[in-house]
């Protein structure tokens, strides 16, 4: 992900002892005792790397506890995203007056069903992925760009974007995506500069789809 965020961004990538990682009580109470195993260590990586990234910011380490929405909930002054996906994880963090809102995530590089492209992808980004050059399962490029729209979107706004409430566009050779957030679905009445258009960067290497974008000030 360091490659798709500016320096204003720190970024810390899970490593082998990540995914076990020690949680801190705050962190620890967020998991439930139903939790299974998966979610245990998901959540430990990425707690591992967000305190990494703040570290990377200057700052003490502290806890990164999760929201009743699940989302992170970062120090004072701070903004970050957490993604992980099968053996992978990340998270970023900036303070506020660099940076107004970051988003990532990774996927797997593989198809997904056509019901999920359905739910996922507006008719007229279905047709422009058939354009694409072949050799990439470009909707889960575009489903992952979403995803990473999203988290740039809902600490800003805190209402829910739906995916079709984003139209992507995708530059295949410079590695760019561009989102038009639709007017019809946003919620944002009471925030004074809520986005309407958010571009990020995306690259596919390893068998992994990393999507990320920042919302700069100004």
């Amino acid at each position: 992900m360091r490659d798709l965020l500016p320096s204003t961004v720190a970024v810390a990538i899970a490593g082998p002892d990540d995914w076990t990682g020690e949680l801190l009580p705050a962190e620890l109470a967020c998991l439930g005792e139903r939790a299974g195993q998966t979610r245990r260590r998901d959540f430990a990586a990425g707690r591992m790397c967000a305190r990494r990234a703040l570290r990377d910011l200057g700052l003490a380490m502290t806890a990164v506890p999760a929201a009743a929405d699940r989302a992170p909930v970062w120090p004072a002054g701070v903004v970050g995203s957490i993604t992980h996906t099968a053996g992978y994880c990340a998270a970023a963090a900036a303070h506020t007056t660099d940076v107004r809102s970051v988003g990532m995530d990774a996927e797997q590089h593989r198809e997904i069903n056509p019901g999920v492209r359905r739910l996922v992808l507006l008719p007229e980004e279905e047709a422009a992925c058939a354009r694409l050059p072949g050799g990439t399962c470009w909707p889960v490029v575009l489903f992952s760009a979403k995803e990473t729209i999203y988290k740039v979107w809902y600490p800003i706004v805190r209402g829910w974007l739906d995916f079709h409430d984003a139209r992507v566009e995708l530059d295949p050779d410079a590695g760019t995506f561009t989102a038009r957030i639709a007017p019809a679905r946003v919620h944002a009445a009471e925030v004074a500069d809520p986005p309407a258009s958010i571009t990020g960067r995306f690259v596919i290497a390893d068998g992994l789809v990393r999507t990320a974008a920042v919302l700069g000030r100004g």
